[in-house]
């Protein structure tokens, strides 16, 4: 008889791949759901819950990192992670694992938050034991608002935003633990090494880039603009990351341009 597997949503994006691949250095057996079904993965549907079945039969443990911020979030990260849950428990899967936002209770306002803390609720209520894991920003989500804010003649940015982002690796490094590790309900919050102003971020982001352009602060008004002023997406009693802003715009940079070559 073959060694459960570990199913892995979302595990063809940011998060999900590298979760891939240090279940596997680990030993680990995986299989990556897929709604296109690509080369090397399951195919499944949160939206219609098609082959979600299939996907999960034989599974032990389900790391659950699929998400849809932009397209139909509700009916596929709430609706469809029901879907995903009742299909696991007919299974036998013994252990759900979930990767949240830090501060979705405290910024409420959000539209997106209020769907990711309604999923949260949905996997509490499940019969499955869960380990939900709630991470602060990932440093790539980061840069590619920067990079988007780098095609204006000056880079706008609200004042005041405090932020606390994570390396995407070290994420996937805790997830991987706690999908081998039993049941843990609500595990600890994680975020970066440093709480900082998205304002300090973007000094930061030009000077790695060693670009002049002119950083504009502006104010943002409403509640959910109070909100991250206040700190709501931090969790600064739980620095779990190393790796800093700036040393990882390095090694992008670097990746994008290697050592030696020109600008």
């Amino acid at each position: 008889m073959s060694a459960p597997e570990v199913l892995v949503t979302g595990g063809t994006g940011v998060l999900g791949q590298r979760v891939v691949e240090r279940l596997g250095a680990a030993g680990v057996g995986t299989r990556i759901l897929s709604r296109g079904g690509r080369a090397g993965t399951v195919r499944g549907d949160l939206l219609t819950g098609g082959g979600l079945d299939a996907a999960v039969r034989g599974v032990d443990t389900v790391v659950h990192c699929a998400s849809s911020p932009y397209r139909k979030p509700r009916q596929v990260d709430v609706d469809g992670t029901r879907r995903l849950l009742e299909s696991a428990a007919a299974a036998g899967v013994s252990h759900v694992v979930y990767v949240s936002i830090v501060g979705i209770d405290r910024a409420p306002s959000y539209p997106y938050y209020r769907v990711k803390l309604e999923t949260e609720r949905a996997i509490e209520g499940s019969q499955i034991p869960y380990t939900i894991l709630r991470a602060t920003q990932f440093y790539d989500l980061v840069l590619m608002a920067a990079r988007f804010l780098d095609r204006l003649p000056a880079m706008l940015v609200p004042t005041g935003f405090l932020g606390q982002p994570i390396d995407v690796g070290e994420v996937a490094d805790r997830m991987a633990g706690l999908a081998l590790s039993s049941p843990a309900g609500r595990a600890p919050d994680i975020g970066g090494p440093e709480v900082r102003t998205l304002e300090s971020a973007a000094r930061g982001y030009l000077a790695v880039l060693g670009s002049r352009k002119r950083l504009v602060a502006f104010g943002l008004p409403g509640r959910t603009a109070r909100a991250f002023r206040e700190g709501a997406l931090t969790c600064p009693e739980n620095a779990y990351g190393k790796v800093r802003w700036e040393d990882f715009l390095r090694e992008e940079l670097r990746a994008v341009r290697p050592e030696g070559a020109g600008r």
